[in-house]
């Protein structure tokens, strides 16, 4: 256009700059919405998905303190057992009889009390009326005080004897659940043989990871776990299962079989089977990623799409999804195709 042509007057100059106003005002309305970010990578936690094994911390063995013979088996595998509680009762035959004849001695040494009483009252008189001895007078005493001390003895046995058969009961050493039963009634059992193992109440994951990732893994590291199952879990979708979160309680410090053992805790594991398989997701490093919204993902022909605030549609190259993390929310990962200050827009009906 011609200079002479061009407005000069301030009202013609004052519409032009509206018009230019009202042009770009719309573009940058587009990238403040809502429904649009801008594209920055982040941090994201590098997640391996292991099989993890539900364990007790403990497991101990309810055994036998008497040797004799099973009598009554009142547990089976399953059972929640409390401390205390008795799970078998086992029976000597020949305990009783002991009782029996350690009853009959304390009631003979009874009796050689009653005579010595009489004796050393009889040789006190006599000794008072000036007839008797003093030796016959100290042995009678000595008679009286061997006798008592006799009698002392067979009683202490016969507690002893008597606390054996209290022993025949076999009782939990722990709370916890009854993972086999290792008798049955009428078995012959030794001293110190296993009734039943129990595993006590505090149940843990037990994770193995490949040598590789040891370097990664510490006591307080995050860990995603599934539901019961082992289908894999839509990590970036949070209505699609219930992931529970936990920490690790322990990493040993010797490997076995080329894997790095670790133990995690996580809530409301007692209702898992001891050995049952759980999936778990475990942090093996960071990394940076940029990560969109899965629902503004565009799928044609195969390919993937998203729509920027311009309009335009780039091709992208979609990786794994990603776990929301305490304050990381997830999502999907986006490989290839978006560069850092691009504006990615929500597509329409989603």
């Amino acid at each position: 256009m011609p200079r002479s042509l061009l407005p000069r007057s301030p009202a013609c100059k004052a519409l032009l700059a509206a018009a230019l106003l009202t042009a770009v005002l719309p573009l940058s309305a587009t990238a403040a919405e809502p429904g649009s970010l801008t594209v920055q990578p982040r941090p994201v936690e590098d997640l391996k998905a292991v099989f993890a094994t539900v364990e007790s911390v403990r497991e101990t063995l309810a055994r036998t303190r008497i040797g004799g013979t099973v009598a009554d088996l009142k547990a089976t595998e399953g059972d929640k057992v409390t401390v205390g509680q008795v799970i078998a009762t086992v029976r000597d035959p020949k305990l009783p009889l002991q009782l029996a004849a350690l009853d009959a001695r304390i009631r003979a040494l009874t009796a050689q009390q009653h005579q010595a009483e009489l004796e050393l009252g009889r040789a006190r008189q006599l000794r008072a009326s000036g007839t008797g001895t003093q030796q016959r007078l100290d042995d009678a005493q000595a008679a009286l005080d061997v006798a008592r001390a006799q009698i002392a003895a067979m009683e202490a046995e016969r507690s002893v004897v008597a606390q054996q058969a209290r022993e025949g009961e076999v009782l939990a050493p722990a709370a916890g659940r009854i993972l086999q039963v290792k008798v049955i009634d009428g078995a012959v059992v030794m001293p110190g043989e296993p009734v039943a193992s129990i595993a006590t109440d505090t149940y843990i994951l037990r994770l193995r990871l490949p040598e590789r990732h040891a370097r990664f893994l510490k006591e307080g590291d995050p860990v995603l776990v599934g539901q019961r199952g082992l289908a894999p879990v839509a990590l970036a979708d949070p209505g699609a299962t219930a992931l529970t979160r936990g920490a690790v309680r322990q990493v040993y410090p010797e490997m076995a079989g080329g894997q790095v053992i670790a133990d995690a805790t996580v809530s409301g594991l007692g209702d898992f089977f001891v050995g049952e398989r759980v999936r778990v997701y475990v942090a093996t490093g960071t990394r940076d990623a940029v990560v969109i919204p899965p629902d503004w993902l565009l799928r044609r022909f195969g390919t993937d799409f998203v729509r920027l605030a311009d309009g335009t549609e780039v091709p992208v190259q979609a990786g794994g999804e990603i776990p929301t993390v305490g304050d990381r929310p997830g999502g999907l990962e986006i490989l290839s195709g978006l560069k850092p200050g691009d504006v990615v827009v929500r597509p329409a009906g989603s």
